[in-house]
């Protein structure tokens, strides 16, 4: 056992730099005989074991940030895991979420592997989740990481951060950064599966086409007739389900390709990513 004396400053010193628990410090310094940075490391280290034993637990509450470069011509979407909504709720973790995406911003990393590997106050982004684990007491995580860069990209957070989206448009003229954030809640609200027709996975298209020829078989429509009906619940699926093809939500007598345009012509989606919390 250490025979240094710990002052009540230098524990408030290490919670400052830490943000472990009064306690926690006072007993990370005494068993390092007052050595900071061995006490950091032991903290890390109590937190590590924590974190082992919340391995089984379900850590499906917390947050979902996204942003954009300072260029506006980049945007993260990242899922910040925890176990119980009270936690998600502190104002704590959710600046410790927004850390993460300034880093993943910053640190331009290319999927979520690098994003935990990447530097978030001089240790790794896995290894602060590991720090959280141990202060917190819950299983923190970063669960989703998405990027997409485009001439501009607009980030949205929706819910108190229950959902987030990025969307990338080809061009950055005025009054861009509304329109985006319009097109943003679109995508929000109606959850495309793609911006046009062209971005429909051929397996998904394949489907929806089997379903209705049996649904019109199933009504009793003439053979001849069934293939042609189907193409028009088709071109009704691609209205519904992507993005530029929907009706824009402020105003359904246009779809959101036509709100674009009145935007900018010429003015159109290239991307967009939607994360929503536990998803």
């Amino acid at each position: 056992m250490s025979t240094v004396q710990i002052s009540a400053a230098d524990v408030n010193k290490l919670r400052q730099q830490t943000g472990a628990g009064m306690m926690d410090c006072k007993k990370a310094l005494t068993e390092t005989n007052g050595d900071f940075e061995a006490a950091v490391d032991f903290l890390r280290k109590k937190g590590a074991k924590v974190a082992a034993s919340r391995q089984d637990r379900e850590s499906n509450e917390g947050v979902v940030i996204s942003r954009t470069s300072a260029d506006g011509k980049r945007g993260v979407i990242i899922e910040l895991n925890c176990e119980t909504d009270f936690v998600a709720k502190n104002a704590d973790f959710v600046a410790f979420a927004n850390a993460i995406a300034d880093v993943a911003v910053e640190a331009a990393p290319a999927d979520l592997d690098a994003l935990n590997a990447a530097t978030i106050n001089g240790i790794t982004v896995a290894e602060a989740c590991i720090e959280q684990t141990g202060k917190i007491g819950e299983k923190i995580g970063v669960s989703k990481f998405e990027v997409i860069e485009g001439e501009k990209v607009v980030a949205y957070i929706h819910g108190n951060y229950r959902l987030g989206v990025l969307v990338a448009l080809t061009a950055a003229p005025a009054g861009v950064d509304e329109a985006g954030k319009d097109v943003a809640m679109q995508i929000a609200a109606m959850n495309p599966i793609a911006v046009d027709k062209d971005g429909v996975d051929a397996s998904v298209i394949e489907r929806e086409l089997e379903i209705a020829k049996d649904v019109i078989r199933a009504e009793g429509k003439p053979e001849e007739m069934v293939e042609k009906i189907a193409t028009g619940k088709l071109n009704k699926f691609y209205k519904d389900s992507t993005l530029l093809n929907q009706e824009f939500v402020k105003d359904s007598s246009k779809t959101v390709a036509q709100f674009l345009a009145t935007v900018e012509k010429g003015l159109t989606v290239t991307a967009f990513k939607r994360v929503a919390l536990g998803a």
